[in-house]
């Protein structure tokens, strides 16, 4: 199998993934920020690199950035897919060093975005340059780089949408996985059940009918729901258990001490491995919402917020082999399967585009959202150069297992 003779920018690299950590492109109109300055970064390095970039507006100050990319030869079409968008930065006392700074010591990148996933971005890019400086490659480059992963994942929704994943062989989800090939990723599905009673004097509860009481057998019965798929289902080699999280409570507006509310509502988070089915599981909630809260006399209602299923793509897929084949070639330890422990932009291009993914990107598996986040310099340079010689042997039918 041929390799890349270009080799990876390393300095030009490290100073652009340096200044996309700069930008503060947590999406929060209330403090002015949004995705907008860095995607417009992605855009001129685009150009710089001599590529036509597209900026596509998803929502105000959310625009995603595409670019294609092509071959001299027929091939596959290879997408390499990032978003720009990243977490709040929280309470900056948390943090030993400024979470925006894109400060680079002792060999680290450091900075919120640093992981999640501004080095993906950058890797993704510098790698296809180094592609296209190799001479020659079959097949093209779809380049994207996404708004609202942290979100409801509208870049990506909006991405399949408007048709943009026709004719894309596979994906790889340049996202941070610790050197893992994480070829299956949990489910998300996102629900809200509202409980709507009668409000009341605290003193005289007799007289309404208390939201309350039904949230707690709701959330009695969400804990056996858990126990019962954990035991259906097991734990998947590569995503483990069923989870079944009530994530917020609500209740009481205005609150007050002596009034028993009307309504009442738990938020749940709810994380599926393959074998879930999504539409019954909803019916199943449904269910147990309206059982726990009849002997109240409350009503129950059930919203889906989102429903993002579990994917899967076969181990022996082309793209899996290809990026297995050259991690094991080029990268600096042995290779790995793995799964996303939760959802990424590759879930909804799999689901809703039928575009097989792969997930595999510099930086730690768990260090997402957390203080004092940073990213490897020798891994964000390692990763980079996987990402050249597995989009080679992705795109290159003759020789593609």
């Amino acid at each position: 199998m041929p390799t890349s003779t270009a080799a990876i920018d390393v300095d030009a690299l490290v100073s652009f993934t340096r200044e996309l950590v700069r930008i503060p492109s947590v999406f929060d109109p209330a403090r002015g920020l949004d995705e907008s300055p860095a995607a417009e970064l992605v855009a001129e390095q685009m150009r710089a690199f001599g590529w036509s970039p597209e900026l596509d507006l998803v929502a105000p100050g959310r625009p995603n950035v595409y670019c294609t990319v092509e071959g001299d030869r027929p091939g596959r079409t290879l997408m390499f897919e990032g978003h720009t968008d990243v977490v709040t930065e929280g309470d900056p006392a948390t943090w030993t060093f400024d979470p925006f700074g894109g400060e680079l010591r002792d060999g680290r990148i450091l900075g919120r975005g640093a992981a999640d996933m501004k080095a993906g971005v950058a890797a993704m890019l510098f790698a296809t340059d180094a592609l296209v400086r190799s001479g020659s490659f079959p097949g093209r480059i779809v380049l994207a780089a996404l708004v609202d992963e942290e979100g409801m994942m509208e870049g990506a929704k909006h991405f399949v949408a408007t048709g943009r994943a026709a004719g894309i062989d596979g994906a790889i989800c340049c996202e941070p996985e610790g050197g893992e090939i994480c070829h299956v990723a949990k489910g998300a599905l996102r629900l809200r059940v509202d409980l709507t009673g009668v409000m009341a004097h605290g003193a005289m509860p007799f007289q309404g009918r208390n939201p309350n009481r039904a949230a707690g057998q709701v959330l009695v019965a969400l804990a056996a729901l858990e126990a019962s798929l954990q035991r259906l289902h097991g734990e998947h080699p590569h995503l483990g258990l069923v989870w079944v999280t009530p994530t917020v409570l609500r209740s009481g507006d205005p609150v007050q001490m002596n009034v028993m509310p009307a309504h009442a509502s738990v938020w749940v988070d709810v994380r599926t491995i393959p074998s879930v089915d999504h539409d019954d599981l909803v019916a199943e909630v449904r269910r147990l919402a309206a059982d726990a809260a009849a002997p109240t006399g409350v009503t129950a209602d059930v919203t889906v917020i989102d429903d993002r299923p579990a994917v899967a793509v076969d181990e022996r897929h082309p793209l899996v082999r290809a990026v297995w084949d050259a991690h094991a070639a080029v990268g600096t330890s042995p290779p790995r399967l793995g799964g996303v422990p939760g959802a990424t932009d590759g879930t909804v291009l799999t689901s809703r585009g039928g575009i097989p993914s792969v997930v595999y990107g510099p930086g730690g598996k768990w260090i997402a959202h957390q203080a004092d986040e940073f990213v490897e310099v020798d891994d964000l340079v390692a990763h980079a150069t996987v990402y050249v010689d597995a989009a080679r042997r992705f795109l290159e039918p003759s020789t593609a297992s």
